[in-house]
């Protein structure tokens, strides 16, 4: 019987281009495959962002209750977080060029199909389907990073990158309403993203390629003369699933670190973005809509922020991440801080505090998967980076269940404690890191 590994068999190499075309045609495919993974990613959080626009229909028209929707989109959370641990070890022995279109696809499908759905349970059973196949839009997207780009350029250029979250994240709602709003059922909210999600699938399918031999040019190391210490001889050699799991992700010891240190940052990051309007009406006094702004504000200081700890990482601390998060996350606890002790009415300042958390925490969210890409060779990182994000979504999961119930037994000063305790935690944990990836010459390489 033919595996799914076969199926997504990674492309052979072919005969290589002459000399004189290699840099006009790497140029060429660099921007390509930067493009159609940024819009492919992207995609995915069209089919899987719109329930929360839906929930409010869930409710008036199945009668469920807000546990119950809770419920559905905690199902996603958690297939997702599974997923892309364990099917990233899989797009490691694939082809990205079939495996993220495929993911797409079929999270498109289970859209289509979702507005069919009878009832609560297979609304669960369908969304956690939903969130397996979102686990595999990551993996292959780092994959391709690290195959296209060079190990110098990697902070940077997967800042770039990261932005998609923030797109699609952006473009979700916005589709789902007006999806709602031109064909005035819910059902639509799932239908239309399909469609798009579909259609981008294909796009992928169309401009995507795997490595860089595969279309006749030299690997990135020989392109860009960046050799890194990998641990493997053979850079090229793919690797066997249980290699990669024993060999060179379940044993290193700095990878379960910044996975650790992954659990608090997404406490921190949820902690304050999912609870942020709750606050701000509750104790802080201000409208839903006044809430709603301070909350898109924190979301799109998120974008500078990920640039500058990204070019920062490559160009002020020579491939070390943990120094730019550890700066960062200590200013996240101090920003914390003043959105928390700030007198109530003062719209400005806690303006400006959920702006500069923002700016500060998204850079961690994004550098660790970073730091997980540098620590394996370019053949293990899709299993890598699942390892480090599903201990991301532990911990979105734990503030977005944890959070409320401090909350709502011990009040928001409990709240804002565990809070900052996850803060510092994550400082202690990264900066045990400190002199991970150190590219400097003659430094000592953990």
């Amino acid at each position: 019987m033919t595996s799914i590994f076969q199926l997504f068999k990674p492309s052979p190499f072919i005969e290589r281009l002459p000399d004189e075309k290699i840099d006009a045609e790497y140029k060429r495919y660099r921007m390509q495959m930067l493009s159609t993974i940024f819009v492919g990613y992207a995609g995915y959080y069209l089919v899987r962002s719109n329930i929360n626009i839906a929930k409010p229909y869930l409710i008036s028209e199945f009668g469920f209750s807000k546990g119950d929707v809770g419920l559905l989109a905690s199902a996603l959370t958690i297939a997702y977080g599974l997923s892309k641990f364990l099917m990233g070890n899989v797009s490691d022995r694939s082809n990205p060029r079939y495996f993220l279109a495929t993911g797409l696809i079929l999270s498109g499908i289970v859209n289509l199909i979702f507005g069919f759905l009878p009832g609560l349970f297979f609304m669960i059973v369908f969304w956690s389907l939903n969130g397996w196949f979102q686990g595999m839009g990551w993996p292959p997207c780092g994959r391709t990073m690290v195959h296209w780009f060079s190990d110098k350029e990697r902070g940077t250029k997967m800042a770039v990158w990261n932005l998609a979250h923030n797109v699609g994240g952006g473009l979700a709602p916005l589709i789902a309403s007006y999806s709602l709003l031109v064909f005035g059922t819910w059902e639509s909210v799932f239908y239309v993203p399909a469609v798009l999600a579909i259609l981008t699938g294909f796009m992928v399918l169309i401009f995507l390629r795997d490595t860089p031999q595969s279309v006749g040019l030299p690997p990135i190391e020989e392109y860009k003369n960046d050799y890194p210490s990998t641990g493997v001889e053979d850079r090229e050699k793919e690797l066997s699933g249980s290699e990669i799991l024993f060999k060179y992700v379940l044993n290193n010891k700095f990878l379960w670190i910044f996975a650790f240190a992954n659990v608090m940052v997404y406490i921190v990051r949820y902690g304050v973005l999912n609870w942020a309007p709750t606050y701000l009406t509750e104790v802080k006094g201000y409208t839903i809509t006044n809430s709603a702004l301070q909350s898109s504000l924190y979301e799109l200081a998120g974008i500078p922020g990920m640039l500058f700890s990204g070019w920062a990482s490559d160009k002020l601390f020579h491939g070390r991440r943990s120094p730019i998060m550890v700066i960062s996350m200590t200013l996240v606890v101090a920003a914390i801080f003043l959105y928390w002790l700030n007198p109530k009415g003062n719209y400005m300042m806690d303006s400006f505090a959920l702006v500069a958390i923002g700016f500060l925490i998204y850079g961690p969210v994004m550098l660790i998967g970073v730091a997980a890409l540098d620590l394996v060779p370019k053949k293990a990182v899709g299993t890598a980076a699942g390892l480090t994000g599903l201990f991301g979504y532990l911990g979105a999961t734990a503030a977005e269940i944890g959070i409320g119930n401090v909350v709502q037994h011990y009040g928001w000063n409990m709240g804002f404690g565990v809070i900052i305790g996850a803060a510092v935690l994550s400082i202690f944990l990264l900066a045990i890191t400190w002199n991970v990836h150190d590219r400097r010459e003659g430094a000592a390489h953990a």
